[in-house]
């Protein structure tokens, strides 16, 4: 059934927060997604996070009850939430023990491969979010083709100060796109090339530009490229995209340390 009027109130562990955008409705929305206490997808919208009060700022990892019902999204796991009413329960996940707490919350959902997860919701119109392990992944940056917010998208933007527990400034368009090539393990595999919209990489590219001016690109690709691929055991949430619902786009990373005998040079 797409859409409902019928409001259920829903615990979620959230695993995804991907960096803002300009919202067709409102000022800015985060693409939200996470576990139900069931072991199912569920992704939530509209969340405009910075405008969010602040005991209602949830973390990842954290989990959080609140009042949903179905969107007239077309995708299943596709939930409108009341964004007055979250109710954060817990401390986040920690990563002790090799992130031990993580991937027991994390790992039943996994599937083989993004080929594996395409298939099906081409057959099956779901899932439209996923989590799996890359081979042979490549970091890449460009920059976006317009640096700037378009003129509609500052006029939403300009919106902020307006409202109540609004951020104290305007969102900030990050001038590239950033993006993992990688292949599947698979044998019919031909490789993918996925966007990445995780609000960690948008966050550090302002702190580091901010801190080294230039030079940013060599912390951030000692990150995102050489540790993400090299020292850590890189996987992938993925989900697809609204208006383009056969695009699918890397939403977050799940990054525990390697083990010692796979890293370099053991």
């Amino acid at each position: 059934m797409v859409g409902s009027d019928i409001w259920t109130t829903k615990r979620v562990l959230i695993v995804v927060r991907t960096y803002p955008t300009p919202a067709r409705r409102g000022v800015e929305v985060s693409c939200t997604a996470g576990i139900t206490e069931e072991g199912e997808w569920i992704r939530l919208f509209p969340i405009p996070y910075r405008f969010l009060h602040p005991d209602r700022r949830f973390r990842k990892y954290q989990t959080i009850d609140a009042r949903v019902k179905r969107a007239s999204d077309s995708r299943a796991e596709s939930y409108e939430i009341d964004v007055d009413s979250i109710d954060i329960l817990s401390e986040p996940l920690t990563t002790a023990n090799d992130w031990q707490a993580r991937k027991d919350s994390v790992f039943p959902l996994m599937s083989s491969s993004l080929c594996e997860l395409q298939q099906r919701q081409r057959a099956n119109g779901y899932p439209t979010l996923g989590f799996f392990k890359p081979q042979e992944v490549r970091f890449r940056i460009e920059p976006e083709d317009s640096p700037e917010w378009t003129s509609g998208q500052l006029e939403r933007l300009n919106q902020y100060s307006l409202f109540e527990n609004a951020p104290p400034d305007r969102l900030e368009k990050i001038p590239y796109k950033f993006s993992y090539q990688f292949r599947c393990d698979a044998s019919r595999c031909r490789g993918h090339d996925l966007i990445c919209t995780d609000w960690e990489l948008g966050q550090s590219y302002r702190r580091w530009r901010r801190i080294y001016g230039q030079g940013w690109e060599t912390e951030f690709r000692k990150k995102y490229e050489y540790e993400m691929i090299a020292l850590n055991d890189l996987h992938f949430y993925v989900g697809t995209i609204h208006q383009h619902p056969n695009s699918w786009i890397i939403i977050g990373l799940f990054y525990p340390r390697k083990s010692p005998d796979r890293l370099p040079g053991f």
